[in-house]
């Protein structure tokens, strides 16, 4: 019989909202695990996929006036289309919604019930929607401790899964296979989890005041709670193509707990084979906080591929953080990047070799370099830094090599010795770095076999390309937007006005704000970059508003204005706008800023 294929699969990404670079960064490493498989003869296969279920996903599509398969469908496509205009090369998307996905997810059910790890109960307590999580010792409107959102009071009656009986289990799991969840500080988490005093208590795993989800088989009223249906979504996708248990999965470290100890317990209850590796990296941090939809410091991957191409990207991901720790991302990092390593770099010397090797007429000659070795050694350790580090090693001696010999001053035949090493070294070059650069890869191997000479990573301009991919991550947050917009009821009126309750009017907070100073955004026709304060101790505030064409800076100086103070941040043009301005809007005319007539105190709320 065969060796199994290698089979990895990304998180099934919850479909709260379209995918964002966090979600590319995880898809981009399986993408890479996946083709270096591929290049070094072993069959491999990638699962991705989206979750579907749930009262989070429920709220969302009520909020867009859409029935829940219809919301979730216009997600799933967003990945797909993303994954699809990157080049990520997955085998399967599984999404939990497809009837297949439930018949597995009741196996799984059965056959712990069968063993007796399934029991009936009541809940009542705290709940988080958002999180999709029971909290205890905690009161209705407490901050959840994941995310921060208020907790919901709750009574149901639930099916329970017994993982009190798994602390030791795991524990002895944990101790025995210390490779099984890496990086190494993951593993500690983990361990550290089970062995807090009391252990671990018994997991509601179905729903009855939620009903968008999976029936549970013999329990009219209750769906199965997410993580029961979305951790078995691996599962699926590999059953039904003869791939279980996965060797790999990738995941953030966000969603640890779930992978390294439910799972494991739910597939030990049912006496199922438990998957090789849990490899949990770290966080992008964009301005050193998490990106998140709440947080409003998004970054979308799409603008960034049209400026400065997938590669570029996939390149700095995977080059400038280590795999396993957290890392920063910022616009002007990743511009640096790319030209100091893929412009100036691997571009500069792609582009002296292949010109000086056609003008001699010369074919690759034998070619080794002991940095080969290290570069195998980190992709099959998922060090992807250190791979990449060590592929620029040799294309730091080749640059030095050419300088070196000058083959433009050589004789005809020590010229084509020395070209054809250098030919040699830059095809070992494209074959280390293919699985990470594979567009760029295959336009170099296009050039030496004949394609017209040009650049493969032409230069960016800071100046050009910055604002470009804040423009463009507008537009596509735009794009986004208007794809989920709320249908409009088919009985409006364009005279309708719709209601709003004096709670829901409460939680937006307008106050008083005086304009210390004002000034032009460059570059940006619409854009003032004002100074604002609104009477709080950490200063004033930076507010972008769109007002440029119609109020000149120094009428703006002294003048109180209102204030949208609660809005999420969002960043413009690499400024980060902390509120709004508040201005009538005239049908064909100027905005108006909204003002008083009175002398009102800065800082002041309007109610």
């Amino acid at each position: 019989m065969s060796e199994k294929p290698y089979y990895l699969t990304t998180p099934i990404y919850y479909v709260n909202a379209a995918p964002h670079i966090g979600h590319t960064y995880t898809t981009i490493a399986a993408d890479v695990i996946r083709r270096w498989k591929r290049l070094n003869g072993t069959e491999a296969f990638l699962t991705t996929g989206t979750d579907e279920h749930g009262q989070k996903i429920a709220r969302a599509a009520a909020a867009q006036g859409k029935p829940p398969q219809e919301f979730t469908d216009l997600i799933a496509a967003e990945f797909k289309a993303t994954w699809d205009s990157f080049g990520l090369k997955y085998d399967f998307f599984q999404r939990t919604t497809d009837p297949v996905h439930a018949k597995y997810v009741g196996e799984l059910y059965f056959a712990c019930k069968k063993n007796d790890y399934i029991y009936s109960g009541t809940y009542s307590g705290c709940y988080c929607f958002s999180d999709e999580l029971y909290v205890t010792d905690a009161k209705p409107g407490d901050p959840c401790p994941d995310c921060g959102r208020p907790l919901e009071f709750i009574t149901e009656e639930n099916q329970y899964f017994k993982l009190s009986a798994f602390t030791g289990k795991l524990i002895e799991f944990h101790e025995a296979n210390p490779e099984w969840c890496q990086p190494e500080i993951r593993r500690n988490e983990v361990l550290a989890f089970l062995k807090q005093e009391g252990g671990l208590k018994d997991l509601s795993i179905s729903r009855s005041t939620v009903k968008w989800g999976i029936p549970v088989p013999d329990s009219p009223g209750q769906v199965f709670y997410v993580w029961f249906d979305a951790l078995m979504a691996y599962y699926t996708a590999a059953q039904e193509n003869g791939l279980w248990p996965a060797d790999l999965h990738l995941i953030g470290k966000e969603i640890l707990r779930f992978h390294a100890i439910y799972w494991p317990a739910f597939l030990m209850a049912a006496e199922w084979p438990q998957p090789k590796k849990v490899f949990a990296h770290g966080w992008l941090l964009f301005d050193n906080d998490k990106m998140s939809k709440s947080k409003g410091n998004i970054v979308r991957a799409t603008p960034i591929q049209k400026v400065l191409g997938a590669d570029a990207l996939r390149y700095f991901l995977l080059r400038e953080v280590p795999f396993g720790g957290d890392g920063s991302f910022s616009f002007e990092a990743l511009v640096t990047r790319y030209n100091a390593d893929l412009a100036n770099g691997l571009g500069n010397l792609a582009a002296r070799t292949l010109k000086l090797t056609r003008q001699h007429g010369v074919s690759a000659g034998e070619f080794n370099h002991p940095a080969a070795t290290a570069v195998r050694e980190a992709y099959d350790s998922f060090q992807f830094h250190r791979a990449l580090m060590a592929i620029w090693e040799i294309i730091t001696h080749l640059d030095g090599y050419l300088v070196e010999k000058a083959p433009w001053q050589q004789a005809p035949a020590d010229a084509s010795v020395t070209l054809a090493y250098a030919l040699g070294g830059l095809t070992l070059i494209c074959d280390l770095a293919e699985p990470v650069l594979p567009e760029s890869v295959a336009k170099i191997r296009a050039q030496m076999h004949g394609a017209d000479l040009t650049p493969v990573f032409p230069r960016a301009d800071a100046k050009d390309s910055i604002p470009k991919m804040h423009e463009l991550e507008q537009e596509e947050l735009a794009r986004q937007k208007a794809l989920l917009a709320p249908k409009e009821p088919e009985t409006a009126n364009a005279t309708d006005t719709a209601h709003i309750s004096i709670d829901d009017f409460s939680k937006v907070e307008l106050r008083v704000g005086l304009v210390l100073s004002a000034e032009p955004v460059p570059k940006a026709d619409k854009l003032l970059h004002l100074k604002i304060d609104l009477g709080e101790a950490s200063g004033p505030r930076t507010i972008l508003a769109g007002i440029a064409e119609h109020y000149k800076p120094e009428q703006l100086l002294n003048r109180k204005v209102v204030v949208v103070a609660n809005l999420a941040p969002r960043k413009m043009r690499g400024i980060e706008s902390q509120g709004m301005v508040v201005a009538a809007s005239l049908d064909g005319g100027a905005p108006v800023l909204a003002g008083f007539l009175e002398d009102v105190p800065v800082g002041a709320r309007l109610k």
